[in-house]
C-alpha cells in the first residue's frame, strides 16, 4: 500500500481539503480557493506556505514550490 502524498493543503478556516505529491499541485489548488490564510503544509502541523503571507500562489506556482522545498530542506 503507497503512503499519503507529504503535502497538504488547508482552508483558511483550517478545513483540511488535500494531499499532494508536489507542492506545485497544492499551489494550483490554494490559486483556485482564492483564500488568504489557506495553507500548504508538510504533514498536519509544519506550514510551508500561507496565502496572503508568503505571497499569491496564483502569480507563480513555480514560486511557491521554490519557497516550500527551500523551507523544508
Amino acid at each position: 500500500m503507497a503512503a499519503s502524498p507529504r503535502w497538504k493543503v488547508y482552508r483558511a478556516d483550517g478545513e483540511y481539503i488535500a494531499s499532494v505529491k508536489d507542492p506545485m499541485l497544492g499551489a494550483m489548488l490554494l490559486a483556485g480557493l482564492s483564500e488568504e490564510g489557506a495553507t500548504i503544509r508538510l504533514g498536519h502541523s509544519r506550514v510551508a506556505w500561507t496565502e496572503g503571507v508568503d505571497g499569491n500562489a496564483g502569480e507563480s506556482y513555480d514560486t511557491v514550490a521554490e519557497v516550500i522545498r527551500g523551507r523544508v530542506t
